[in-house]
Formats: C-alpha cells, sequence, structure tokens
C-alpha cells in the first residue's frame, strides 16, 4: 500500500520525484523513531501524506538555488524537497542533537550530496553566503520567524512557511509584502496554505 500511496500523491502533485529515495527516508525515520521519538506518527502511510506529500506540496514555491529549512527536525520539509530536486542546495538546521545526528544519518545513508546538516540555534548562525528560501513547519509565529531569521536570507529571497487554515491573526503583524496560497496534499484532509514572504529589500 505504501509504495502505491506515494506514486500516487506524487502523480497528484506532478512530481518525478524519486520514489525509492523517499521509501529509504521513511524507513530510517520509522527505525530511529522507536527510540529517539523524533516524530508522533508511526504509521508508514500516514507519514506518506502528512510529512513527505505535505513537505513536497510546497516545491513549486521554492525560489533560487539553495535552501534553508529552520527547525528541520526529522529533516521536514527540507529532506524531500532535496531529494525532488538534486540541484537544490538545502541545508537542514536545528539545535536537537538527536535530531541532527538522524539528519546526518540520513544524508550518509541516501548520498544526498545537496544537504548539509548544521547544529545551531537560529540566531547564532552565520553562514558565508544567504539564502534564496527559508522555509520551516516549525514556527508556529510569523513575525517570530521573520525576525529570527533575517539575517540568513538574501535581499531578494523569499520566506515559505507552511500553515494549516488561513493565519489571519499572524497576518496581521506582518509588514513585508506577503502572498498566501492555499495548496492540497493528496490523502489529507483539512486546509494547507503557505505563506509567500518577500524580503523587504527586494527591488
Amino acid at each position: 500500500m505504501s509504495m502505491a500511496l506515494l506514486k500516487d500523491g506524487l502523480n497528484q502533485l506532478g512530481l518525478s520525484t524519486s520514489v525509492d529515495l523517499l521509501m529509504d527516508y521513511l524507513t530510517l525515520l520509522q527505525k530511529w523513531n522507536r527510540a529517539y521519538n523524533l516524530t508522533a506518527i508511526k504509521n508508514r502511510d500516514d507519514m506518506i501524506t502528512r510529512h513527505v506529500l505535505d513537505s513536497l506540496a510546497i516545491a513549486p514555491f521554492i525560489q533560487g538555488k539553495n535552501l534553508l529549512d529552520v527547525g528541520a527536525g526529522a529533516g521536514l520539509p527540507g529532506v524531500p524537497l532535496a531529494i525532488n530536486n538534486p540541484d537544490l542546495q538545502v541545508v537542514l538546521l536545528d539545535s536537537n542533537g538527536k535530531k541532527v545526528r538522524f539528519m546526518q544519518e540520513v544524508k550518509r545513508a541516501l548520498k544526498l550530496d545537496n544537504i548539509e546538516v548544521i547544529e545551531s540555534r537560529v540566531e547564532q548562525y552565520h553562514p558565508v553566503s544567504l539564502f534564496d528560501t527559508i522555509t520551516s513547519r516549525a514556527f508556529s509565529d510569523l513575525n517570530q520567524m521573520l525576525n529570527w531569521t533575517n539575517h540568513l536570507l538574501d535581499p531578494h529571497g523569499i520566506w515559505v512557511a507552511m500553515k494549516g487554515r488561513y493565519p489571519e491573526a499572524e497576518l496581521q503583524a506582518v509588514k513585508l509584502p506577503f502572498k498566501v496560497h492555499d495548496y492540497t496534499v493528496p490523502g489529507l484532509e483539512g486546509e494547507r496554505c503557505c505563506v509567500i514572504i518577500h524580503n523587504k529589500n527586494k527591488e
């Protein structure tokens, strides 16, 4: 069921992502999850829908050649996005040592050369070059996300914040230009949207 579910979901999203790599990622996630409790979702089919397909649903909104996944946790959405686009350079940032070790094992086992795993708090992370896109599933508050990551975004870059229902109250505090895009995750009920926020220095 699981592989057919994944293939069908990818078809619905219009993506030709490597099914084998995504399944290998889920195998590692389930194995490590038993010891480290990386995610509350235990069932593989639920992981496909709520983790992998949900992550890949934002692929059309990613801009540029390098992406920062802040608070990446178990590597979501960064790992599926990196598997989907081998030309995209993805930095997975998290301050939790167990989650970082898991993501490092994913990078090694799946030979994902376009991934870099960094253990750091976001406010202490100062890379050599800035990012075209910053995304996160972990931040609960948009304004907090902007404040903590604005030193990491290219002047022409965008934030892609994954949300459930339309975050009306949070958006009232956002002073930068933004657009909200609704999207559908195959097999997942409920509202999903992402907020695209443009850096203030964009011409």
